[in-house]
């Protein structure tokens, strides 16, 4: 066998090879222009401002006030990590209007995580709550998810997915609805997170306590009672 045919009896093997090694060298050189800790603060973000929104979300009835700033500060957090990995770590910018739809995707889909990772975690706490919470997370984390995904047609919502996400939604408020009346019907359940209903600390002090003012020196009240005049029935003497 000649070398012009040696060489020709080898290219077969030696072509499939090509687009393995070229996607390698593709993935090499995608993460040498994104940094690795710009990809990781990526990656927490979303974990972090989940995390964030589902604490502020179960217990915002508590203190409206700092649990809604808490709130705020995840939605910010879960917003910069999506501007972060899906504008300035990709290859491919979207235009303005992909940016809003994304943008507005992806603050509904932190809060629907964290209506559902809240709702679970603090379900013994507040299960009235979180039988709400819990359903209500599943379908909108679901929504928020297929419009922010650009690979996904919108109308997938509507699908048999969607159906089967709306039918796991329902039987998971019926199944916390039951476990929730089943809780009510056995006290002393949970652990408590300082609501209203505790007692004051104060409440088993006397109703009165007397200042050291005034029980080191007598007040008006403090004098002896007047006697009562005597009684003249007429039988003196004279």
């Amino acid at each position: 066998m000649t070398s012009v045919q040696l060489s020709d009896a080898r290219t077969p093997q030696t072509t499939p090879d090509t687009p393995a090694a070229g996607r390698a060298a593709r993935r090499r050189a995608r993460s040498r222009r994104r940094p690795l800790a710009a990809r990781y603060l990526g990656y927490v973000g979303y974990f972090v401002g989940a995390g964030l929104i589902s604490g502020a979300v179960v217990h915002h009835p508590l203190d409206p006030d700092r649990y809604t700033r808490i709130a705020a500060y995840g939605a910010l957090v879960f917003l910069g990590a999506t501007v972060l990995n899906e504008f300035l770590l990709t290859r491919e910018r979207p235009g303005l209007p992909r940016l809003l739809v994304v943008i507005g995707s992806s603050l509904f889909l932190s809060f629907g995580i964290g209506m559902l990772s809240g709702g679970l975690q603090h379900f013994d706490d507040f299960p009235a709550r979180g039988t709400v919470l819990v359903p209500a997370g599943i379908v909108v984390s679901f929504i928020a998810y297929v419009i922010k995904d650009a690979d996904t047609p919108t109308r997938r919502i509507f699908s048999l997915l969607g159906l089967a996400v709306l039918a796991v939604a329902a039987l998971a408020f019926f199944g916390l609805r039951e476990v929730t009346a089943s809780m009510e019907a056995t006290p002393g359940g949970g652990h408590s997170h300082g609501t209203a209903e505790e007692p004051a600390a104060d409440d088993h002090l006397p109703a009165t306590t007397p200042s050291p003012a005034t029980s080191s020196r007598p007040g008006p009240a403090s004098k002896p009672p007047a006697q009562p005049p005597a009684h003249n029935d007429g039988h003196t003497g004279h």
